[in-house]
């Protein structure tokens, strides 16, 4: 982490706050469900494969809640988020998984979940009202929501449940000092952060992702504001256009002219320990990131920070977005029950929870607009407006093909080179030529 770890947020910090949040309930009675037969599998019990983090952990907390309601039991396991992948997709492709439900990362495994068929159509389920509490409704789901739950034929194969926007986190105080107005372009952005750029006071305008494979959320909302789409309709790759090459250009320019030292090793982890401590008026990333900036025990910059949605680019304002989402296998034998925990693990109740503990943020735009929820959230209202804003302007951050993992290291490994000089243009299209044989080869299987 170099010369931007003392002092900052570590590890052990960040989890630390995150288990005090957890501790929050949901402020006010709690609402009740509506009249759904909660009841009509009483007896049944449900195996559930979930991911470790404040998600499933939230999930597995609450699970007797959900037995009351129902008298379904549940097992659930919670596994680290790499183990958890690995063992789903063997279990998956056996055809005989060991469980009813399961907890999946979309922008890592939509493609992959679509094309294999591992997950069971939901949408019949969704207009059933003995089986569904009418307040959940698709409308009710951020469009970026539902491109991930939803196939290519409008099948709704699982319920989004948590969603990461990205956001602009800016330091006021900083901002103030050198009287800069708040960026609303990524002009504005850029000609910002050089202005606050100050290498002899330790204080750099802009902080972000250079390490390659994580650069490429960032790099993701550069494209997208540029107007960028990674696939055309008929599938084919687009990341070494005009589009691309602008947003690398970008790209290049803030991290090599703005930020701190060190940068291009940077993952979020860095980026935060340069923000925490006051060392970077900028910074653009996932909005589940906040709490430790308000934690005096993590952050130098507690009561100074402000929390926007991304500013507007040259063709587009678009917020990249990340998230994960609950299913019922198509194997299971019990999917009704499974469906009915799916219901529960996106209901407001939980939803409600999740957001206020600071864990993440549910995809239904009924619980984010919720005055009940809001009340409960500890976090300051510019952050919860930017989550809101961000819900209405949200696309994919990353392409939905199976081979994600390649396709962040190739074009990730593009645009670190561009940090030590390396032409855009040039680095785009050699990314671009390795990665689409690996591409068509993947739908081809």
């Amino acid at each position: 982490m170099g010369e931007f770890s003392r002092g900052g947020p570590t590890r052990r910090r960040i989890l630390a706050s995150g288990a005090a949040a957890a501790g929050l309930g949901l402020m006010g009675a709690r609402p009740a469900f509506a009249a759904v037969d909660w009841k009509r599998h009483a007896g049944t019990t449900l195996e559930v494969n979930l991911i470790k983090g404040p998600r499933g952990d939230l999930l597995q907390r609450h699970a007797a809640e959900f037995t009351a309601l129902t008298g379904i039991k549940v097992n659930s396991e919670v596994i680290p988020e790499q183990q958890q992948r690995q063992k789903i997709v063997i279990e998956l492709t056996s055809g005989r998984p060991s469980f009813d439900v399961v907890h999946l990362s979309y922008h890592v495994q939509k493609r992959q979940f679509d094309k294999a068929g591992w997950l069971a159509d939901l949408s019949g389920y969704l207009k059933d009202p003995n089986l569904t509490d009418p307040a959940l409704r698709e409308a009710d789901f951020s469009a970026a929501g539902l491109q991930y739950a939803k196939t290519p034929k409008g099948e709704m194969r699982s319920l989004p449940m948590s969603v990461d926007y990205f956001i602009l986190y800016w330091n006021k105080e900083l901002f103030q000092k050198k009287n800069v107005a708040y960026p609303e372009t990524f002009d504005d952005m850029m000609r910002a952060a050089e202005t606050l750029t100050d290498p002899k006071a330790g204080t750099y305008g802009f902080v972000g992702r250079g390490l390659r494979n994580a650069n490429m959320a960032l790099w993701g909302a550069f494209f997208l504001a540029y107007g960028g789409r990674f696939l055309d309709d008929k599938g084919n790759l687009l990341i070494d256009g005009p589009e691309a090459v602008e947003a690398t250009k970008l790209y290049q320019r803030l991290l090599t002219k703005t930020a701190p030292p060190g940068v291009v090793g940077f993952n979020w982890m860095e980026s935060m320990a340069a923000f925490t401590q006051g060392r970077a008026a900028m910074w653009l990333d996932g909005v589940g990131w906040a709490p430790p900036l308000e934690d005096p025990n993590a952050s130098r910059v507690v009561g100074k920070v402000g929390y926007a949605v991304v500013p507007k680019g040259p063709k587009d304002h678009a917020s990249a977005t990340y998230g994960d989402g609950i299913g019922v296998t198509a194997a299971s034998t019990k999917k009704e029950a499974a469906y009915l925990y799916c219901q529960w693990a996106v209901s407001k109740i939980m939803g409600g929870r999740l957001l206020q503990a600071g864990g993440g943020v549910p995809f239904r735009d009924s619980i984010l607009s919720d005055a009940e929820v809001q009340q409960g959230v500890k976090m300051p209202r510019e952050w919860l407006d930017s989550v809101i804003g961000s819900s209405k302007i949200s696309k994919l951050g990353l392409p939905v093909v199976v081979p994600v993992a390649e396709f962040r290291d190739i074009v990730g490994s593009a645009v670190t080179a561009t940090l030590s000089g390396a032409d855009p243009a040039t680095e785009l299209k050699k990314a671009a030529e390795q990665y689409r044989p690996i591409l068509e080869r993947s739908e081809k299987a």
